[in-house]
This record gives C-alpha cells, structure tokens and sequence, in this order.
C-alpha cells in the first residue's frame, strides 16, 4: 500500500471526504516525514505545525466544503502567509512576518488546503539554484550532493520526498519547471494572468507567474482548480475559468519535437534521457515531427526585461546578495532604446511563434540543458564544452519559452545513468494550458517515470 505522505492530494482529498482518514492523521504523516528527512534536503526552512494542526481538527469538525478540504500544502518562501515567517531568502528579511496572506494562499486555504509551513528559495527567488544566507542550500533527494534546481527547489524537494503533497511556485526563466525537472516532480508555468499576481509595483509586468507543483499531473490540475481565475487587480488577469480538458489522449495530435530548442548546448546525458519523448508520442498517436526553431531573439528581450524589472523592484534596497545585486545593476544600465528593442522582439517571436502552434498542437523539449550539478557550485559554467557566460546563461531553455507568454510544463523524463531525474518541457499555445496538461498526462502515464521515489 502508498505510504500516507505519498498520497496523492486528490487521494487525501477523497479519503477526508468520505471521513475514511482524518486531516489530522494525514497532517501528522506529513509532519513526520519532515522530522525524518527535511534535515537532509533543507526543503521546509520554516514549519507551521501547530497552526497546521490547529487547522487539521477545524477540517475535522467540519464539513467538505473545497476540492482541496484536509490536504497539506506548502508555500514559496517568496509568497506572503499571515502569521508566517516569510523571509523571501534574503537576510533582510530574515525575521519578518506578514500580516496578511497574498491571494495564492487565499484561494488554496479557501480550498480547503492546509498549510504547513514555507519551502526554500534563493535571495527573491534569484537563480536557479536553491542556496541563501538565512538557511543554505537545498539538496536534492535523489542524490544529496547535487542541486535540488531554483528558484522553487524547497518545493520539488518536499514534494520528491513525500513532505506535502501540493507546493506552490513562482517562473520567471525557469524557477518551476528546472526544480520540477531536478527533483523528479510535475510543475506548471501558466500563461500569465491564469493565475493573477496583484502588484502594486510591477503590475504590467508578464514574465513573472505563480504555478502549481506536484507529483502528478492529476494533482496539478486540481491545484490549478483552486489558485487560477479572474482577479480585477491585475491588468492581464484571464477572465475565462481554467477548466480540465475533456478529451484524453494524444492521438491525432501534431507534435513538434526540438532537442536543443535551435542549437543550444545540452549536455549529452540530459540528451540521451529527453531523446526518449518522441517515441513516446508517436507510441500514444500523435503524430511527431523534429523540428528548426530560432527562439534566439528571446535572449536579448527576456535579458533586457528581467533586468529591468530588478531595478524596479529592487533597486531602491541595499544589502542584496551578489546575485540580485548583479541584476539590479544590469537594470540600471537598461535605457528607452533597450525596451524598445526587447519589445520589437518579443512581439515579432509572439506573432512567429502563433504561426507555428497553427502547425502544431505542442513543443516537447528538454526542460534544462543539464542534470541536476554539484550542490557546491554557484551555477553551471560550461555544456558540452561549451562557456556559460554568466550564471543565467546555463537556463536559456526555459527562459527562452518565458518570453513566448505560453504555458509550459515539466514532467518526468527518466534518468541519467547516474540516477539523476530528467524532465521533458511541454510547450502550448497561449492560453492553452489545460491541453497541455491533458499532453503531460499522457506522457505520465505512457511512462511512469514519477513514480521513482528518492532513497530517502
């Protein structure tokens, strides 16, 4: 039988249902796996235990009310919990606590779900690789000297190990889908504005979603249920309500397959594991075709709008690690021109790149350019012989699909020789999430590759 933290949440959320487990015997399985392994992974840098279990006896005494009544969750040491130490993992923040919720812990508490404490981030979910001042690093439970990815890697860790069953995350270049590839788990990146964000800084700004994480696909479409909808306070918020597809299956679809997304670097093993995908598709019937894309106008405009939006947002504070440091200073150098360059760019891909999903329903492609690396280093610098010129560099995968405004998901792949998780990237038109993800569980199911539990 599933030991209870490997539950899936619909699972927990069925069994507290029908009143055959209790919220607070499935709460106390999750506790205990924490006590048992999160001091080897460093995944949940802040528990919540008596405020989790205080509301596990209220789910308890009362009835069902959301899809999520009685399942654990846990947050993004980024996103705000009242009561709750959020320290966004910068020192600066190192003891505070907000005095309200931000709006993807409303939803998921108005759901039902409970919350359990906050996973690990680099500095303002700088970087994808999960280190900081306040709490260190975070390993990877696969292998415990390797990276566990970024920026949301306390939540592929926690999830890959059976500490909570739903985590949320945050993408801008990458930080859901490389974690969810390093750690063996399912992550969504949404089209913006499926899950709002209201900000009273950087409201217009697209590049930057909240998204759910996950073992399976199934339970990050029932997270999306709770946290995706309409919100009048962000400006491009999705007015349509996210609902599941109703067709299963792949067959008759047109998949376009890219190994290296135009020519980057990948190194040879991560390439062995995601050159497995198409077989895959083509197995299920779908109809699969390699592909020549040029996402290459993507660098300069995600480059030039992430800095900017460092200055924006950052660039009032002192104190900041090197990395958000770094970034704020790229900003500064951001001029009138730069924009609009980044903005001819961005749009004239967008146009392109509607073209091509006329072609084609999906883009499957690796996820991250590399398995998960050494835990000791900063970043990657070097693919297949080939210089990364600076910490960024080494994730160009994942943010290239950043720029394209379209969702895209991370599931499992398979592993590397070395037993190291690989995840295959599945791409969508805008606004296509839900047949994404009706791609990405065909693709779990065909392969069970997240059924492979870490040996923790």
């Amino acid at each position: 039988m599933t030991e209870p933290h490997y539950l899936t949440a619909a699972e927990m959320a069925r069994l507290v249902r029908t009143r055959q487990v209790s919220a607070v015997e499935l709460l106390q399985a999750c506790l205990d796996r924490i006590e048992q392994v999160n001091p080897r992974v460093n995944a949940v840098v802040t528990l919540a235990a008596e405020q989790a279990m205080d509301a596990a006896k209220a789910a308890d005494a009362a009835e069902p009310a959301g899809p999520l009544h009685g399942v654990p969750v846990a947050h993004k040491d980024l996103v705000d919990t009242a009561g709750i130490r959020t320290t966004y993992g910068s020192p600066l923040y190192a003891h505070h606590v907000p005095d309200a919720d931000d709006l993807i812990v409303r939803r998921l508490r108005r759901a039902g779900a409970i919350t359990v404490g906050k996973t690990n981030t680099p500095e303002f979910g700088t970087g994808s690789h999960t280190v900081n001042e306040v709490f260190g690093a975070t390993r990877n439970p696969y292998d415990l000297s390797r990276s566990a990815g970024g920026s949301s890697g306390g939540a592929a860790a926690a999830l890959a190990t059976g500490m909570v069953p739903l985590a949320d995350g945050s993408d801008m270049g990458g930080s859901l889908r490389n974690p969810a590839s390093f750690c063996n788990v399912v992550g969504l990146r949404p089209t913006p504005g499926r899950v709002p964000d209201p900000s009273d800084t950087a409201a217009w700004y697209t590049l930057s979603v909240e998204g759910p994480m996950a073992r399976t696909v199934g339970d990050v479409t029932l997270m999306m249920s709770a946290i995706a909808g309409f919100d009048p306070r962000s400006p491009f918020a999705i007015t349509e309500d996210f609902t599941p597809d109703p067709e299963e299956g792949v067959a008759g679809l047109r998949v376009a397959w890219s190994p290296d997304l135009g020519g980057l670097p990948v190194d040879p093993a991560t390439a062995a594991v995601t050159a497995g995908a198409p077989a895959v598709f083509e197995r299920l019937g779908a109809r699969v075709e390699q592909v020549e894309l040029d996402l290459s106008d993507a660098e300069d405009a995600f480059r030039v709008y992430r800095a900017w939006y460092y200055a924006l947002t950052f660039g009032d504070m002192t104190g900041l690690g090197a990395n958000t440091r770094w970034n704020v200073e790229r900003g500064r150098e951001v001029t009138g021109s730069d924009l609009a360059r980044a903005e001819r760019l961005r749009s004239g891909l967008y146009q392109r790149m509607a073209a091509f999903f006329d072609t084609y329903d999906v883009l499957i492609a690796p996820v991250s350019q590399v398995p998960p690396f050494p835990v000791e280093e900063p970043y990657v610098k070097e693919i297949d012989g080939v210089p990364m010129p600076d910490y960024l560099a080494w994730m160009r995968s994942a943010y290239w699909i950043s720029v394209l405004h379209a969702p895209a998901a991370s599931v499992p792949a398979g592993f590397t020789g070395d037993g190291l998780p690989v995840g295959v990237q599945i791409v969508g038109r805008p606004f296509a999430d839900a047949k994404v993800l009706r791609v990405a569980a065909a693709f779990e199911s065909a392969t069970g590759h997240g059924l492979r539990r870490p040996p923790l």
